[in-house]
């Protein structure tokens, strides 16, 4: 028999694959219909270990931060409580983040989470789509009156991590292996994840710069995404802002939107 090929015998056999608690399948059995609870264990462990390892591959600032045997403690009790549901083993662990805001253990470190989350977006900007990016000429050749209409299609690996913590900070000190000297976690600092090219970069965004950059890449006009960026920080430089996110490769193209 293939119990590949058999449904029902899926159905029995994976719920206790993340559940040690669980007991083995009545369906599984070896030689000659002899139990075979050592193999099946052997392999229950082996998925657990597997996924586990996964999150490390994902997440090594995360792990470099709390240390291999708190990290591999914290993902272990993620996996026996979220199973995969995609066979790409990168796409797994997206709620991890969300996960360690609110693991116990971990709550003298409460910006880890958004460390994850700039880790999660660093991956997907990797196996992100390729397109050039908008290139400053393009927007030069725009008529002044014409640029508060401007819409600008965001870079496929183009995101934003927004952050009440030193995030970006520390996630760029935990990504190799050098010394990680001392950092003050209290300095709110907002992420931008591109891969114009071949690498992936995260900037620290300027003050109002996260809500410039998240607006216009929801579809929102220039002028409409200058307008809150200003609302939500004086310090808002527009200028400084558009080049930045050009130089960063966050957008593709450009577009009239509705006349405001």
């Amino acid at each position: 028999m293939q119990p590949e090929a058999d449904p029902g015998f899926a159905a029995a056999f994976a719920p206790g694959l993340l559940d040690p608690a669980r007991e083995v399948p009545s369906a599984v059995a070896g030689l000659n219909g002899k139990p075979a609870g050592r193999r099946y264990d052997v392999y229950r462990n082996n998925v657990t270990v597997s996924l586990v390892d996964a999150l490390a591959a994902i997440y090594p600032a995360v792990q470099r931060i709390t240390g291999t045997d708190f990290f591999r403690a914290m993902a272990r009790v993620h996996v026996r409580s979220t199973p995969p549901t995609s066979p790409l083993l990168f796409d797994y662990g997206r709620n991890f983040p969300d996960f360690v805001e609110t693991y116990q253990h971990a709550r003298d470190l409460p910006w880890l989470g958004d460390v994850a989350r700039i880790e999660r977006a660093w991956l997907d900007a990797y196996h992100a789509a390729d397109a050039p990016p908008l290139s400053p000429a393009q927007l030069s050749a725009i008529a002044p009156d014409q640029l508060s209409h401007l819409v600008f299609l965001p870079h496929p690996a183009a995101q934003i991590v927004l952050s009440q913590y030193s995030a970006v900070t520390i996630f760029a000190a935990n990504r190799d292996s050098a010394p990680a000297a001392r950092i003050d976690a209290s300095a709110p600092e907002d992420a931008l994840i591109t891969r114009p090219g071949f690498d992936v970069a995260v900037r620290h965004l300027p003050p109002g710069g996260a809500v410039f950059a998240a607006y216009l890449m929801c579809g929102q006009t220039l002028g409409a995404a200058a307008a809150n960026a200003f609302f939500a920080s004086a310090e808002f430089d527009i200028a400084a802002n558009i080049a930045g996110l050009i130089d960063a490769g966050a957008f593709t193209s450009i577009a009239f939107g509705d006349a405001e």
